[in-house]
């Protein structure tokens, strides 16, 4: 049983905001799920409005659940010392599918490039901790065409395996769009391609 690709953990919803301060410098941390870089564009640009008056906003993505891809972005601070930081507590936190954002208001006094990756770092540790981070099943989805008479057969195997309906169109000759989790879905498929006449995609 492969668990590694069967499930993931990503943040439910947008983290409530977090400041951390260090030396008058204020660390307003956020995370939120994504599914594609068009929504992080979107995201890190209401946070620089939102954010005015800040210098930097830094942040760290990772998305996909095989084959992961991730992005850390310093925004003009020094090379490595924001966008990595809060990569780090993404990993850490074995996140996918989320986007981690630091904007910073510097207060005066330099906090250097060390001062820089722990308070980077601890306000992404802060709105990862501040999330709802939740455990989601990777499935599959399948289309099964199947005609009226073959409802009791299809829907007992449903029930037996509990699987998910997406969406059901019932009439003389009847469809269903059903998820099923990645690990089951050979197993099921091969159920479902032994019915008779019973047409899966």
């Amino acid at each position: 049983m492969d668990n590694m690709t069967d499930t993931y953990k990503t943040v439910a919803k947008p983290s409530e905001e977090i400041l951390f301060k260090e030396k008058k410098s204020k660390f307003y941390g956020y995370a939120f799920p994504v599914e594609n870089e068009d929504e992080v564009k979107i995201i890190i640009e209401d946070l620089k409005k939102k954010h005015s008056s800040a210098n930097h906003v830094c942040y760290a993505w990772q998305m996909g659940i095989e084959q992961l891809s991730y992005r850390a972005n310093d925004d003009g601070e020094p090379n490595n010392s924001a966008g990595m930081p809060i990569y780090g507590q993404i990993q850490s936190f074995e996140v996918t599918n989320t986007l981690v954002a630091v904007a910073r208001i510097f207060g005066g006094t330099k906090l250097g490039v060390g001062g820089l990756i722990s308070a980077y770092k601890m306000a992404a540790k802060l709105a990862l901790e501040n999330s709802n981070i939740v455990e989601k099943i990777v499935q599959n989805q399948y289309k099964i065409r199947f005609e009226y008479a073959q409802m009791d057969v299809v829907m007992r195997v449903i029930k037996q395996k509990n699987l998910e309906i997406i969406s059901q169109k019932m009439e003389m000759n009847c469809e269903l769009i059903i998820a099923v989790r990645k690990r089951d879905s050979e197993q099921i498929k091969d159920i479902f391609v032994g019915i008779y006449g019973l047409d899966i995609t």
